[in-house]
């Protein structure tokens, strides 16, 4: 094991880091979205890059880019590890990108060192996680998992063109979506490897650690009428200002979450009708993200969000309205894969860190079709999301040591 780590290609990987980076629309941080010309021109060097690590590559219906290296018995059931290639707007050039590049370099390694698992192999980068073009997520992954719904593709970016009209734009029929699902008995399992997106491991002074669950996510837009009028001749007292309810409703869920342990609350945009500096707001529309590893404290602290902002706005003559935009319970990593990331950690001089994740992955979307396991890399100031993201090389590599640890563990 340990000649083989030393197979291990680094500037391999940091080149591909920095050549997949440059597929952006921006040249702040990378911003790459899903059916765009920057999606294309990464998905032509993870195509080559797959191909020069001995695997077979495709596209599948939904426009996942699928690398597959053949097992000694082709007909065994897979094992998939994957990541996501899409970003948010002016984000990071690891995020997602860095765990379809360490499975590449583990295939890598195991094909230039003529080492053919029992299982087949596939990398898999998913076309649509992030969901910032069409305000969607898991995207590729649900289609994978077989839970993705044909009202799904009908979500639309901001120039109102749905999943459906961009998956045609590049050639994709919409109606074919439901191939791209996998038959539960033959897949094995899922790894991802991914960067933690917060300071955990910083804290601990490590590279790497085990996650152990992700938590749920309920998001939701809401809008608040009032009454728009002139703000210089309407008295405090009798006003119906949408703006100053959104701003006690925003205080009072950050006070109702602080009474449940584990669970967190962000209203992340506010857009404010007229939006004029002489006139009271008579609209607000926003957001809130909850999200918590406890499906039940999760569900209560929103019910009691939405009765406590229904009471501001009744209280000020304001009306509200909430409307779901996504909801996912809390996820459970395998217990067949955590004692498996932890024995690889340990191999390694490390401490079997266990984790829990704030943020959603596509391994929370695939546990729906099989049992996973997720590997967290220490981040930079656990900042992500920016485009000042950043993994240490030595970081990177720990990950990659762990990530092919576990693959032969499970493949061979």
């Amino acid at each position: 094991m340990q000649a083989l780590h030393q197979k291990v290609n680094m500037n391999r990987i940091i080149e591909h880091i920095e050549q997949l980076a440059l597929c952006s629309r921006t040249t702040r941080g990378v911003t790459r979205f899903s059916f765009t010309k920057e999606m294309e021109a990464a998905y032509d060097l993870i195509y080559k890059w797959m191909l020069d690590a001995g695997m077979t590559v495709r596209r599948d219906e939904i426009n996942n880019i699928i690398g597959r290296y053949e097992g000694t018995q082709s007909d065994a059931p897979v094992l998939l590890i994957g990541s996501h290639l899409d970003s948010v707007l002016e984000g990071g050039k690891y995020d997602g990108a860095l765990g379809v590049l360490a499975g590449i370099e583990v295939v890598q390694t195991l094909f230039e060192n003529n080492i053919r698992p029992k299982h087949p192999i596939e990398v898999i980068g998913f076309c649509d996680e992030e969901g910032a073009r069409f305000h969607t997520t898991f995207l590729g992954s649900k289609a994978l998992a077989g839970t993705l719904q044909e009202q799904d593709l009908q979500a639309k970016d901001e120039a109102g063109i749905t999943i459906a009209e961009a998956m045609t734009e590049i050639g994709l029929n919409p109606a074919h979506y439901t191939l791209t699902a996998r038959d539960p008995n033959t897949v094995y399992g899922y790894i991802e490897l991914h960067i933690e997106q917060g300071p955990v491991l910083e804290q601990q002074d490590q590279a790497c650690g085990v996650v152990l669950g992700i938590v749920g996510t309920a998001r939701y837009e809401f809008r608040i009428e009032g009454l728009t009028n002139h703000a210089g001749t309407v008295p405090m007292n009798i006003r119906k200002d949408a703006l100053t309810g959104a701003a006690e409703m925003i205080q009072a869920i950050e006070t109702i979450v602080l009474q449940y342990e584990s669970v967190v609350a962000t209203v992340g945009k506010l857009s404010i009708f007229p939006g004029v500096s002489n006139v009271i707001p008579g609209i607000v529309e926003g957001t809130l993200d909850i999200r918590s590893i406890n499906d039940e404290k999760k569900v209560a602290a929103l019910h009691q969000i939405i009765q406590t902002c229904h009471s501001i706005c009744h209280r000020r003559g304001l009306r509200c309205e909430f409307t779901t935009i996504m909801e996912s319970g809390a996820t459970v990593c395998s217990k067949r894969f955590i004692p498996m990331i932890e024995s690889a950690l340990m191999s390694h001089g490390m401490k079997p860190i266990h984790m829990i994740s704030g943020a959603g992955h596509d391994a929370m979307t695939i546990a729906d079709l099989t049992k996973m396991g997720m590997i967290f890399v220490r981040c930079k100031e656990g900042l992500s999301h920016h485009p000042d993201e950043y993994v240490a090389p030595e970081d990177i590599k720990a990950g990659v040591f762990v990530l092919l640890d576990v693959t032969l563990q499970l493949a061979l």
